[in-house]
């Protein structure tokens, strides 16, 4: 579990179900996505609406930490 916190102030815990692998990027089960940035945090819809965040955005500062 992590806690996601937005820049609004609002917090949420929310379980961790994949990793990315930021330096060689993802293997075949993973669609073989291109590697990602470091530190991104990749939310489910309800993930967004507990931070109080606009889906449509599509990306928005968070901090992190394990709960």
């Amino acid at each position: 579990m992590i806690r996601i916190t937005a820049r609004n102030g609002r917090s949420v815990t929310a379980k961790v179900v994949d990793e990315c692998d930021s330096v060689n990027g993802c293997d075949a089960e993973h669609a073989g996505q291109p590697p990602c940035r470091n530190n991104i945090v990749d939310g489910s819809v309800a993930v967004w609406n507990a931070l109080g965040l606009n889906t449509d955005v599509g990306v928005e500062q968070v901090t992190w930490s394990m709960a």
